[in-house]
């Protein structure tokens, strides 16, 4: 009986997570908006949820990823990035911020419409929460969220 029901449990699992992987197909217009935006972009891998459509993808040796909205408007793109490779300002501002002292977790650069650069550093903040500290280029803290 337990492994019928385990049997069971693997199953239903099975399915789900293949469900969310890709729910509806990829509007054409973020495709095309995607190559007009990055033509020299690699390894592209396509992935839908129906609220934002995401192409993960290298150029120039990065990691990034785009997001678009389901209409294939482009909302953002996020690059991996280190701490290391922030500016003075940025680390500068971590270090003024209520979260001075906490363990830097993972670094984006994020580009957003209208040519704004924000750089989101997720932070422990305990052993429970974590959170996204979002800086402008001059080191500013502009918002937080707590990170999933």
């Amino acid at each position: 009986m337990k492994q019928i029901r385990l049997l069971m449990v693997l199953a239903v699992l099975v399915i789900t997570s293949n469900g969310f992987s890709q729910v509806t197909s990829i509007p054409e217009q973020a495709k095309e908006n995607f190559f007009k935006q990055y033509p020299d972009a690699k390894n592209v891998k396509w992935g839908n949820d129906l609220v934002n459509v995401n192409a993960r993808f290298e150029q120039d040796s990065n990691k990034l990823n785009a997001e678009y909205n389901n209409k294939g408007i482009w909302k953002r793109t996020l690059k991996d990035w280190s701490y290391d490779k922030l500016t003075a300002d940025v680390k500068e501002g971590l270090a003024k911020s209520k979260y001075a002292g906490k363990q830097v977790l993972d670094v984006k650069v994020l580009y957003l419409p209208g040519y704004v650069i924000q750089y989101r550093i997720k932070v422990e903040k305990n052993n429970v929460e974590n959170k996204f500290l979002f800086f402008n280029t001059e080191g500013r803290l502009i918002r937080t969220t707590v990170a999933i």
